[in-house]
């Protein structure tokens, strides 16, 4: 028996659309909702209709296929949620919240990682064979992405506002080039403790910033171009087209720069889209109807993020020989980088002055981490299996173990993180004064 793969996207589509029903009886964010209808529509559940009921070879089955299949869906999600998170960088905006969201940016990443490795330590020096240092501090350097997708989607269905919001936004963007920074002197460490050869300044310093400036220069030019078509293009439609072509030009410039002829760079998509809608927003005065179309359109893409997220988690981790073990480092690893990026963000907007509900509650807001810790531990991995190739056979077998390992813990925290995290935020800024009534879904 086989389904069409369009069959399959009308079915998480209808699926999703009813869980938010059900969560607005238990009054959660429609977001949680759209996450566990993955997990139930995914290659676990759902698929194993499609398997005679069987987990064995559940990853050669036609549900994971569709799922391999549609990825794109969440590069292009991501892309429009970084577009859309970059209009909160108008210059009027950072004039007042600047030195405030840098500072807050800085200690509440360099928190959760600080928090995971320290953590992680205490593992390590128990068990140094299952727990070594490449895995502390690899899992260190992931500790400080946050999931924009998440927060973004509980601010706009609640329709959230106050100081509150308009602090946490540009955080969670910066938030991104803060994490690749801390990923690529980390995991350069880590690679070579593992036996990857000699340090090297250009992959620690020089690459990640090359990356960076390059990804937000591209922005920044995409940015104008999007700018100077508008005054050919007066319709709302026209315009939002403008903006579409400039977040799938800035995944196409994230694909391009990956060919060894260009440098080999790892661009960050979500850094050119951000700046590509900073730019427009901020050159644009006019420009806020054009993001009440995006707004529109862009609802059934959050959707079938979220649902393909969850049903993209792999179940069987929990259910091999080192399932335990997974469990107990991926509880130490949520715990402590939750307290970590609580102080953090608690230390950053006390030392900026803030006010008390940013003070208590910002922290919890940056608690969901999904795509960019994903994409992050998967890279990870894979390196770590092709260093394990090249070493010898015991420690080529440490280097391989450890990849799995730390993508195992990432995978089944985000499972955590993205079921909570939502429900947290919501809470957060609820306490802080940014949701004043429950809004219809």
């Amino acid at each position: 028996m086989t389904l069409p793969l369009f069959a399959y996207i009308a079915i998480l589509l209808f699926a999703g659309l009813l869980s938010t029903r059900l969560m607005k009886i238990f009054k959660l964010p429609n977001v949680t909702g759209y996450i566990i209808t993955g997990i139930i529509m995914g290659p676990f559940l759902f698929g194993a209709l499609f398997n005679n009921f069987s987990f064995g070879g559940i990853k050669d089955g036609i549900i994971f296929g569709y799922i391999s299949r549609l990825g794109w869906v969440s590069q292009v999600a991501l892309g429009f949620i970084a577009f859309t998170i970059g209009t909160s960088f108008r210059v009027s905006t950072l004039k007042s919240l600047g030195k405030r969201v840098i500072v807050i940016t800085v200690l509440e990443a360099f928190g959760g990682s600080a928090a995971v490795i320290l953590a992680l330590l205490i593992a390590h020096f128990c068990a140094p064979e299952q727990v070594g240092w490449e895995i502390v501090l690899t899992l260190g350097a992931i500790a400080s992405a946050t999931a924009p997708a998440a927060t973004l989607m509980v601010i706009k269905q609640y329709k959230a506002r106050g100081p509150i919001v308009d602090t946490l936004l540009p955080v969670v963007a910066l938030d991104d080039a803060a994490a690749l920074i801390l990923f690529a002197i980390l995991f350069q460490i880590a690679t070579t403790m593992a036996g990857g050869g000699e340090f090297s300044v250009y992959k620690m310093v020089a690459k990640p910033l090359i990356e960076i400036v390059l990804s937000l220069a591209i922005g920044a030019v995409l940015g104008l171009l999007v700018t100077f078509c508008n005054k050919f293009f007066k319709s709302r439609n026209n315009r939002l087209i403008l903006c579409v072509m400039s977040i799938f030009a800035s995944l196409g410039f994230y694909a391009l720069f990956r060919f060894p002829e260009l440098g080999g760079f790892e661009l960050s998509s979500l850094l050119m889209c951000m700046m590509a809608g900073a730019f427009y927003s901020t050159l644009r005065p006019d420009s806020g109807p054009t993001f009440d179309v995006l707004d529109r359109f862009t609802s059934p893409i959050y959707m079938m993020f979220f649902v393909l997220s969850g049903a993209s988690l792999d179940l069987s981790i929990f259910f091999n020989e080192n399932g335990l073990f997974v469990l107990l480092i991926a509880g130490i690893y949520i715990v402590s980088r939750v307290v970590g990026k609580w102080a953090g963000a608690f230390s950053g907007a006390t030392i900026t002055r803030c006010s008390p509900e940013i003070r208590k509650y910002l922290g919890f807001t940056l608690v969901p981490q999904a795509g960019v810790a994903i994409g992050l531990a998967t890279t990870a991995s894979a390196l770590f299996t092709e260093l394990g190739h090249n070493l010898g056979e015991v420690e080529g077998a440490a280097a391989t173990k450890a990849g799995a390992l730390i993508l195992a813990v990432i995978l089944s925290s985000t499972l955590v993180y993205e079921l909570v995290g939502p429900l947290v935020s919501k809470f957060a800024l609820t306490k802080a004064g940014a949701i004043a009534v429950e809004t219809k879904a």
